[in-house]
């Protein structure tokens, strides 16, 4: 039950990142009144979640790369696509099928965030953790 939750969450999270993420920059670019800009890249700050966002991105992959047993999987919703198909449940099929569309991109997501967080640590390790970059 715990584990479920934090799954929920974590997928909430990510998808409304993604929502606001793609509003932010669109809403910045019809205000007409500039804002104040950042003072640094934040490099500092990232080093220092770098370990924390790289659990928490391994354990996404880790559960969506599970096997059908494992809730959250993408072989599990795949078998309960394919039950669904079977038992003639057309419009189960069809929902459960985009599910598992988007279900597919967040892995391809995740996998490609983790390769440009291993880039991020090799620069951290670099650069002081990005104390220099300040």
């Amino acid at each position: 039950m715990h584990v479920r939750r934090h799954t929920r969450t974590l997928l909430a999270g990510l998808a409304a990142t993604a929502v606001l993420a793609g509003t932010a920059g669109t809403a910045a670019a019809h205000t007409g009144t500039p804002s104040a800009a950042p003072a640094g890249d934040g490099a500092k700050a990232l080093c220092k979640r770098v370990p924390r966002i790289d659990r928490r991105v391994e354990r996404a992959l880790r559960r969506l790369d599970a096997e059908a047993g494992t809730r959250g999987s993408v072989a599990r919703l795949q078998k309960r696509v394919d039950n669904a198909a079977k038992a003639g449940h057309t419009e189960i099929a069809t929902y459960l099928r985009n599910r598992l569309t988007a279900r597919t991109s967040l892995r391809t997501e995740l996998r490609q965030r983790k390769q440009d967080l291993t880039a991020v640590k090799t620069w951290c390790r670099d650069h002081d953790g990005g104390k220099a970059a300040s």
